[in-house]
């Protein structure tokens, strides 16, 4: 799975601290500490017909890993939302969007790790690009990554941060072995989540995913456990055995930029029928349901 580039996408203006600049011209200071040391926090929103679902879950998320790095000013979200309000008109965009938020600790007086160096607020970053849901719905295959996910006593993964080198290492063994995702692990050997999104199997009709011990707290996957509760589904979050993925009926992964997308393949073998099964179905037909009918009102 690689993204290609879209004409839609060619003149963008993308929003720095309330400056709208075109994608050319946009700019980051070299003392930024995103560029220092990946000091930053980040989400991704998606805007369905002029609304940004789960618009405060994802906010809240945002300021709680903010403060997980002790950042020492957060914009509210009311600021936050109305340069996301701004970015979105100034584009002319209402549907089939994907938006990257970045807040970063700011920029640093000289270079340096420590946080006091930082004297001058945080720094935001609207990205808001025409992209549709990334993954092949028709089934993705996986292969497991050498490189583990870090439990909350190394790096909390509660804290959303933009240091991503584990993702893109992972990812890196995946292109390597042609797959479209890598499945990462924890220390302990069970399933954490993919390079990119959450994970769940289906077992005997059960719905099961891992705990957030070494996954952050994901919104999309939040939605699903809410689709299973309210249709009365049977689910758990427990720890998951690479066996438990093999020998599944169904997997499939969960997250803002792809949705809901079936995973057919883990490491050359077959999952269930080799094909998106109905619980997954089902489940990405709820999940479509309810962007069509909740959002915060944006556009």
């Amino acid at each position: 799975m690689l993204q290609k580039f879209s004409e839609k996408n060619r003149d963008l203006l993308v929003n720095i601290n309330g400056q709208l600049v075109h994608r050319d011209q946009a700019g980051i200071s070299p003392f930024d500490s995103v560029v220092q040391g990946g000091d930053a926090v980040w989400e991704g929103l998606r805007l369905y017909s002029g609304r940004i679902f789960r618009l405060n879950e994802h906010l809240d998320r945002l300021r709680s890993s903010a403060l997980g790095l002790a950042f020492t000013q957060i914009p509210t979200h009311a600021q936050i939302t109305e340069q996301i309000r701004r970015t979105l008109a100034a584009n002319r965009m209402n549907d089939g969007v994907h938006i990257r938020l970045t807040l970063t600790r700011g920029v640093k007086i000289t270079s340096g790790m420590d946080p006091r160096l930082n004297q001058s607020g945080p720094t935001l970053i609207v990205l808001a690009e025409h992209k549709p849901p990334v993954y092949d719905k028709a089934g993705l295959a996986l292969v497991t990554s050498s490189v583990r996910r870090f439990p909350p006593d190394c790096l909390d993964p509660k804290i959303h941060h933009n240091n991503l080198i584990q993702s893109i290492l992972a990812k890196i063994e995946a292109n390597v072995a042609g797959a479209d995702d890598a499945l990462m692990l924890d220390t302990r050997g069970f399933v954490a989540e993919t390079n990119a999104t959450h994970v769940f199997i289906v077992d005997h009709g059960q719905v099961l995913t891992p705990r957030t011990v070494a996954c952050p707290e994901g919104i999309t996957r939040a939605v699903v456990l809410e689709l299973c509760r309210e249709a009365k589904i049977s689910h758990a979050e427990r720890d998951l055995s690479l066996t438990e993925v093999y020998r599944a009926d169904e997997m499939f992964c969960t997250g803002t930029m792809g949705e809901l997308a079936a995973v057919t393949k883990v490491d050359g073998r077959t999952i269930g029928s080799g094909q998106p099964g109905p619980m997954t179905r089902r489940l990405s037909e709820l999940f479509a349901e309810r962007t069509r009918t909740e959002g915060v009102p944006i556009v």
